[in-house]
């Protein structure tokens, strides 16, 4: 079965912006216990870091993780469509 690599890529760049809205939400309104979770999600201590969530930045983290996410699926899936005889 040979896979639709623009939707699936496209599928995952909607996701992962969904993902990244929920988690700068998160961020905002839980900051504490989200740089708790991401201490130890990173096997780090993070009691000392403090968030800096911005427009600029936030704008720029959505595009860049949706876009980087759906290409690298786009790409697995045009391979794995490859590979497939």
């Amino acid at each position: 079965m040979k896979l639709d690599a623009y939707k699936l890529g496209l599928a995952t760049a909607v996701i992962l912006a969904a993902v990244w809205i929920i988690c700068s939400l998160l961020v905002l309104a839980l900051p504490d216990l989200m740089m708790q979770m991401g201490g130890h999600m990173l096997h780090a201590d993070l009691g000392a870091a403090q968030w800096t969530l911005h427009w600029p930045g936030f704008i720029v983290g959505l595009i860049l993780w949706s876009l980087l996410g759906g290409l690298l699926v786009w790409a697995v899936a045009a391979v794995y469509n490859r590979l497939i005889v």
